[in-house]
């Protein structure tokens, strides 16, 4: 996907995350949103930094990438939301392009999901709020779905 679809994405991941996490439609709500979108959009746009240092869809789109920013905040007590927009900007590179990302780089093998458009297919942003939907969805499963969204280890994922 182009950088146009994964802000979008990422704006459309805030809304609804903020949503699912705050479903008053308040002023709650709108905090919510602002609390979770800035670190979501910029998340979302770290894995591309190897569009200029190092190899696209390898120095930045790999676990080690995502498992720094996630247990970013358990050691720091900061960046709160940052490794969901890493981890939405894979899932879209995965679920809406054909091509793989080295998942376990350095090792350089790229590795793909038989799914997904070009990246300037006329198709693109349609893919792209499909998954955005998909993504919500595990989300809300997640986060809101009874019995599930009240365990420990989800509340530490995302905290709010």
């Amino acid at each position: 996907m182009n950088k146009r679809d994964h802000v979008l994405n990422a704006v459309a991941l805030a809304i609804g995350m903020g949503a699912i996490l705050a479903p008053s439609f308040d002023e709650v709500t709108a905090r919510t949103i602002a609390m979770v979108g800035l670190p979501v959009l910029l998340g979302a746009m770290v894995p591309d930094i190897d569009t200029s240092i190092g190899s696209h869809r390898k120095t930045f789109h790999n676990f080690l990438t995502l498992g720094a920013f996630a247990a970013f905040p358990f050691v720091f007590g900061n960046l709160h939301f940052v490794w969901i927009g890493v981890a939405t900007h894979y899932m879209l590179d995965l679920l809406g392009n054909v091509r793989g990302m080295a998942l376990f780089y350095p090792w350089p093998e790229e590795y793909d999901v038989p799914v997904g458009v070009t990246v300037d297919s006329p198709w693109a942003t349609v893919v792209t709020m499909a998954v955005t939907a998909f993504e919500l969805g595990i989300f809300y499963i997640l986060v809101a779905a009874p019995g599930l969204g009240q365990s420990p280890w989800v509340a530490g994922l995302f905290p709010v």
